[in-house]
């Protein structure tokens, strides 16, 4: 069973928030938007300077082209045009951290994106497919037990398995939809609880009660919470400064 000290924590960066300055130093890598549902060369650069002056680590967040609706909504794009979005985001990130002489971490796609390749095995394909011709030894971050992962390993990309500390889940692994109440998590209760059963008992406890094993490399949680500086420093004290407490 993974234990806190075997997580790496991980946050959504970039998308216009004005306390970021005050997140970074609680996490260990950051996921920064880049052109696709939020930002541009000027955040991105923002954005880096931060993980550079707080010692963490930064990945490339790609999305749906969709800034209108910040990446949530599936998208009626072509294969074709998507792809080339995708390498122009990744490309403009790779440019900038290049210019900041700051190493990729990993990509990660965003919202909509990452939730449909989850499920549907011809968009994994095509996205694993264009991270094999363009950057196929950066780390992808993929939900577990998703057709994501499973085209990882038939592609041989190298992957990091990836869980929500401040999402609901349903039983099949998939994310509850924001539109329901309470998928959300925004308070330090729900945050805490959701993680001891993920740290202590290896099993996320579902949005209808039930408990599903789980093991995974990396926990995200959402820059836009508007309870992250709330209960990410509550959390990374509690689990990760005392990792001896979680001890058999």
């Amino acid at each position: 069973m993974n234990r806190p000290q075997n997580y790496t924590i991980n946050c959504d960066l970039g998308e216009g928030v004005s306390n970021e300055h005050q997140i970074v130093p609680w996490i260990d890598v950051a996921s920064v938007a880049c052109g696709g549902h939020f930002g541009n060369e000027h955040s991105i650069k923002a954005t880096l300077n931060l993980i550079r002056e707080f010692g963490k680590k930064a990945g490339a967040h790609p999305s749906y082209p969709d800034q209108e609706n910040f990446g949530r909504k599936t998208l009626d794009i072509s294969h074709n045009d998507l792809v080339i979005s995708l390498k122009n985001q990744v490309t403009l990130f790779s440019e900038v951290a290049d210019s900041m002489h700051t190493p990729i971490d990993h990509i990660k796609f965003h919202g909509a994106l990452y939730n449909d390749a989850a499920e549907q095995q011809a968009l994994a394909e095509l996205l694993a497919d264009f991270l094999k011709g363009n950057f196929p030894d950066i780390p992808l971050f993929v939900p577990p037990h998703s057709e994501l992962e499973k085209v990882a390993v038939k592609y041989g990309l190298p992957f990091r398995l990836e869980i929500f500390g401040d999402r609901a889940y349903q039983p099949n692994y998939r994310l509850v939809g924001r539109n329901q109440p309470n998928s959300l998590f925004t308070q330090p209760e729900p945050v805490i609880s959701h993680l001891e059963s993920i740290l202590l008992l290896g099993q996320i406890k579902t949005y209808s009660g039930e408990l599903i094993p789980i093991e995974a490399d990396t926990l995200c949680f959402h820059g836009d919470n508007p309870g992250i500086l709330e209960y990410l420093p509550k959390i990374r004290r509690k689990f990760w400064s005392n990792p001896s407490s979680f001890e058999e």
